[in-house]
């Protein structure tokens, strides 16, 4: 071979491995999780615990950072507005997909103007109310309601989140009519069950487990599939003769639209990943997380599915954004 075709075979390597070399190892750097809510909740702490585990799977720093506010838009704009390399990412719950359903001039469409990365863990809603009332059931609430729809009113943390979807459709499967009292987050909704102020309060078992297992509200039902193992003692809706109350919360991982493709598949597998070492662990569990895996286009689709289901509960409901 000649010094030319040499020079020439060298020159053709380096242009081939220049893209390589320019586009490097990713991530190599921190990565930002963006939580739209107050540090210490639910949100927070599930995030925490994915970012401890994303950290050691990925060997860089992932750091958690809150920017609450304006329903969880405040920190979902600034993760829409970040650049679209993977290093600023969006933990939020199924509040976020809701945007456009609950707020009357939403900055932003949940579905169309971000990357959905992947849906981390489920967790069921738990029905409590204050621990002096006799009723034990959720049939009894419910009859108690329909006779006496003046002294009884549901709390409601934040509207349009799934504390407030989760008790319109425990009024629908009752028939009944119920008063809702908004509050600004759970914290003084379950003080004022606690203290029998309201009588219904549903809300993610996260946030209410060390309430009822304490016994300063009395827990009634859940609203997932199967019993809680957070609270394996508490029986479902479904087995106190609701089939059709099924309702969970659920946590999950975007990016900004505009991601590429392959650092999503990345980000999803490593998030997968991250989910199976903490169910293995049972940390997720003791948050009363079901933990879920799943593809990028299944989280895609289980989105469009939960708005078009909640969209119809605030339709029959006659909610107006606000």
């Amino acid at each position: 071979m000649t010094m030319k075709h040499l020079l020439a075979c060298a020159v053709l390597g380096a242009s081939c491995l220049a893209p390589a070399l320019a586009q490097g190892k990713f991530p190599d750097s921190m990565i930002k999780l963006v939580v739209p809510f107050a540090a210490g909740g639910g949100v927070d702490q599930a995030a925490r615990l994915l970012g401890r585990q994303l950290q050691t799977d990925l060997g860089v720093p992932v750091m958690v950072e809150n920017r609450a506010g304006a329903s969880g838009t405040i920190g979902g704009k600034a993760v829409q507005t970040a650049p679209a390399d993977g290093y600023t990412l969006l933990f939020s719950a199924a509040t976020h997909v809701l945007a456009k359903q609950v707020l009357a001039s939403p900055p932003y469409d949940p579905q169309t103007d971000f990357a959905p990365v992947a849906r981390v863990g489920e967790a069921a809603l738990l029905l409590v109310i204050p621990p002096t009332a006799p009723q034990k059931n959720v049939r009894e609430v419910l009859d108690a309601a329909r006779q006496q729809p003046n002294a009884w009113t549901a709390a409601v943390p934040a509207l349009g989140a799934p504390s407030h979807l989760a008790t319109l459709l425990l009024a629908k499967q009752g028939n009944v009519k119920l008063t809702m009292t908004p509050y600004r987050g759970t914290a003084p909704a379950l003080a004022d069950v606690a203290g029998g102020h309201v009588q219904i309060l549903m809300d993610s078992i996260i946030s209410l487990q060390s309430m009822a297992k304490s016994g300063k509200v009395k827990p009634i039902a859940t609203t997932s599939g199967k019993r809680s193992s957070a609270m394996p003692d508490v029986p479902t809706a479904a087995e106190s003769g609701f089939p059709g109350m099924v309702y969970e919360s659920w946590y999950g991982v975007w990016a900004p639209k505009g991601l590429a493709d392959d650092r999503v598949l990345l980000l999803n597998k490593a998030i997968n990943k991250a989910v199976d070492e903490l169910s293995k662990s049972g940390a997720l569990t003791a948050l009363g997380i079901e933990p879920v895996t799943e593809s990028v286009d299944q989280f895609r689709k289980y989105i469009a599915a939960d708005v078009a289901r909640s969209a119809d509960l605030l339709k029959e409901a006659g909610f107006k954004p606000e």
